[in-house]
C-alpha cells in the first residue's frame, strides 16, 4: 500500500514527539498529608520547595469552617482577610489554584484561622533553562566531535526507521 502526504506527515510528527523531553507541572498538596489546617507551619512546608510557572496548589480542608483566600503581602502579615485579591474557595474543601504568573503569592484562611497558622507565602519562578551542552571541538583531528554527532544522528535515524517500519507493517 502506498502512503500519501498525510500519512508521511503523521509518521514524521510521531518521530519528533517521541524525541521531545517530557515537561510537566507539579500539583502541590498544601501541607502534604496534613492538608490546609491549623497548627501547621506552612513556612517550613514551603521552604525547600521550588514552585514554577504552570504548577498547581491543591488545598484540602474542612469546607464547613475554612477557606482559601489570596491576599496581598500586608494583609498576609496582619492576617487580614477582609478584602482578598481572590477567593479560591469552591465549597468542596478541595480547591486548586493555578500558579500561572511568576510572582509571590500569599494565601490565608479567614474566620480567624490565619492566626492559628493557616497562611502560606510562595514564590513562583520560571522553569530554569535546560543545562547547556559542552562546546564541541570541531577540529578534524578530534575524535570527540565525530563520535558525538554519531551519538545523536544514529539513534534519530533508527527511531525514524522503526516508526516507518511499523507503519509499513500496519498497512500491509
Amino acid at each position: 500500500m502506498r502512503f500519501g502526504k498525510l500519512e508521511l506527515v503523521a509518521v514524521l510528527m510521531s518521530a519528533v514527539v517521541m524525541m521531545l523531553p517530557e515537561v510537566s507541572a507539579t500539583r502541590w498538596t498544601v501541607g502534604a498529608n496534613q492538608g490546609w489546617t491549623t497548627n501547621v507551619n506552612y513556612t517550613v512546608w514551603a521552604k525547600d520547595k521550588h514552585f514554577y510557572n504552570g504548577d498547581w496548589l491543591f488545598f484540602v480542608y474542612d469546607r464547613n469552617q475554612m477557606n482559601v483566600l489570596e491576599v496581598n503581602e500586608t494583609n498576609y502579615e496582619s492576617c487580614n482577610s477582609d478584602n482578598p485579591l481572590h477567593n479560591w474557595t469552591t465549597g468542596a474543601g478541595r480547591d486548586v489554584v493555578p500558579l500561572n504568573v511568576t510572582r509571590k503569592y500569599y494565601f490565608v484562611s479567614g474566620n480567624g484561622f490565619c492566626y492559628g497558622g493557616m497562611k502560606v507565602a510562595i514564590n513562583v519562578e520560571n522553569l530554569p533553562p535546560p543545562p547547556s551542552a559542552s562546546p564541541i571541538n570541531t577540529s578534524s583531528d578530534s575524535p570527540t566531535s565525530s563520535s558525538y554527532r554519531g551519538h545523536i544522528v544514529v539513534p534519530v535515524v533508527f527511531a525514524i526507521a522503526a516508526v516507518w517500519d511499523s507503519f509499513l507493517h500496519l498497512y500491509r
